[in-house]
């Protein structure tokens, strides 16, 4: 599921939205309202249930040769996501939808290279809802590693300690910092 030229996507699970209303996240670190969307590169990103924790990573052109050994390894391609067990049954069961949004309605956000795109006025949807579909196959289909972690600490200590590009999202949802060092759970 990706934007055709001019559009961007915002992913949710509710389907029933008619209007996007600027808003200040609980987890925002700017005080600004925005309505938030991504372009096709950073979809991948949300092909998640909204809460669920992931660790992101991907090849970069000054990611070295040993850091994409290390991090993406054999299993090919450029990119990894991991998620942790206990999200496993979200992630294959959850009904995500995509929003067709108006890219000229956005403007980029993030240094140095945009990861969103906001808006700062109401933005209608230029179409319903539709079905993003089977979360495994979209991985699948985009050539994007998936690995499911006991946490996603030690993986995420790692990529944020390499040349490789990252993200995480929903982090503060995976298990405690403390199980991961000492294996309990």
């Amino acid at each position: 599921m990706r934007p055709e030229p001019g559009q961007v996507l915002h992913f949710s699970e509710d389907p029933t939205i008619t209007r996007f209303v600027p808003h200040v996240a609980t987890t925002a670190r700017q005080q600004e309202p925005y309505v938030w969307a991504v372009d096709a590169a950073r979809c991948p990103d949300y092909w998640f249930p909204r809460q669920c924790p992931r660790a992101m990573a991907w090849v970069t052109p000054s990611t070295t040769d040993a850091d994409r050994e290390r991090i993406i390894g054999a299993g090919g391609g450029d990119r990894v996501h991991a998620i942790e067990y206990r999200w496993l049954d979200a992630f294959r069961t959850v009904t995500l939808f995509a929003y067709r949004l108006p890219a000229s309605r956005f403007r980029p956000f993030g240094e140095p290279s945009p990861h969103a795109y906001v808006a700062s006025e109401p933005v209608e949807p230029l179409g319903p809802a539709e079905p993003v579909g089977d979360l495994v196959r979209l991985h699948e289909q985009a050539g994007i590693q998936l690995r499911v972690l006991a946490s996603l600490w030690p993986f995420w200590d790692v990529v944020t300690a390499s040349t490789a590009g990252f993200s995480g999202i929903r982090l503060r949802n995976g298990a405690g910092r403390d199980r991961a060092e000492t294996g309990r759970q």
